[in-house]
């Protein structure tokens, strides 16, 4: 059977697995690690993935993350190709390093995103590379240790993540909290596996459904509900057309400024003022969704345009109400 095409598309979050080749390490000392985050930091500091979350096991990685300004598949294939050459000769050996392509899901966000966060910084918990919780906090080897503030990775996009976790100073305690709650769930097959499992959480539940005759769309490269499924599946050609954007035909903040500020007879001016107007706060909101979910542009970048806070565009994207974007973008 040929291999399914990836889904991808600037703003789609992926929850990206590789293994080493035939179960084997693809990390054997810290040399290994330092040097595939920092080749994770080049494609972050680029703005061609947003990154969220990650770890690093000894036989594989995970990885989650937001198509920004080039696929996800030139992402990686920098990332895996520039480390495996490195690898190889560190360890004096030749041939494939990672076992078969990449694994990468298409992710509901405001469904999975906290989940898939805590699913993954908990990886190095479950399989006994940390011994608690005051390990896994300061751990190089994961994103856990930035969320929490002990190490500085700027190039990592905590903020947004942070964002999920209320504002202010209890933004980290509310984010640990969370993450303690989910060591007693163990191993997630509903966040990995595939078809249904992932929409509905188990197995019993899918045959269940089977039973009551009813149907739900599922497909092995999207995690997320029954509707999120069906409308990625039918939005594929817009996909195809996102796409394009990556390669430099995307319209500019300044460009899609215009549009929506033509559309709700404001003044670009009064956009980037801070102004509290309904019109402005709506405007602003519909820019900073658009921008990062549609264009791919990071929310550092129209922050930066709009003389806001990041988190304030992080809100606004992670709103879950999407705009009429065929009114703005053509």
């Amino acid at each position: 059977m040929p291999r399914l095409a990836r889904l991808d598309a600037p703003g789609i979050l992926h929850h990206v697995m590789g293994r080493g080749i035939e179960g084997n390490k693809i990390f054997l000392n810290d040399s290994d690690c330092d040097d595939f985050i920092s080749r994770l930091a080049a494609v972050a500091k680029d703005s061609a993935l947003a990154i969220y979350a990650w770890a690093l096991l000894p036989n594989h990685f995970h990885l989650l993350c937001k198509t920004e300004r080039q696929p996800l598949a030139s992402s990686m294939r920098k990332i895996l190709t520039g480390y495996a050459v490195n690898f190889n000769l560190r360890h004096s050996r030749q041939g494939h390093l990672f076992q078969n392509r990449y694994k990468s899901i298409v992710c509901q966000e405001d469904r999975y995103l906290k989940e898939l966060v805590r699913y993954i910084h908990l990886n190095l918990l479950r399989a006994g590379l940390v011994n608690d919780f005051n390990e896994l906090n300061s751990s190089p080897w994961s994103g856990h240790s930035a969320l929490m503030g002990k190490i500085e990775r700027n190039w990592q996009d905590c903020a947004y993540v942070l964002s999920f976790f209320g504002d202010g100073r209890n933004q980290r305690k509310a984010y640990l909290h969370f993450v303690k709650q989910g060591l007693p769930m163990g191993h997630r097959p509903e966040l990995v596996g595939g078809g249904l499992i992932r929409s509905l959480g188990d197995w019993s539940a899918v045959m269940a459904l089977r039973k009551r005759n009813e149907r739900q769309a599922s497909d092995q490269r999207i995690l997320g509900d029954d509707q999120f499924v069906q409308d990625v599946i039918s939005g594929l050609d817009d996909m195809v057309k996102k796409n394009l954007r990556l390669s430099g035909q995307r319209p500019d903040i300044a460009e899609l400024t215009s549009r929506i500020c033509k559309k709700h007879n404001i003044s670009q001016v009064e956009l980037c003022s801070g102004s509290r107007r309904q019109k402005v706060v709506e405007a602003r909101r519909i820019l900073s969704w658009i921008a990062v979910r549609e264009l791919g542009y990071s929310g550092a970048e129209v922050a930066r345009y709009l003389g806001v806070t990041t988190s304030c565009v992080n809100r606004s994207v992670s709103s879950g109400i999407r705009p009429a974007i065929e009114d703005y973008i053509k």
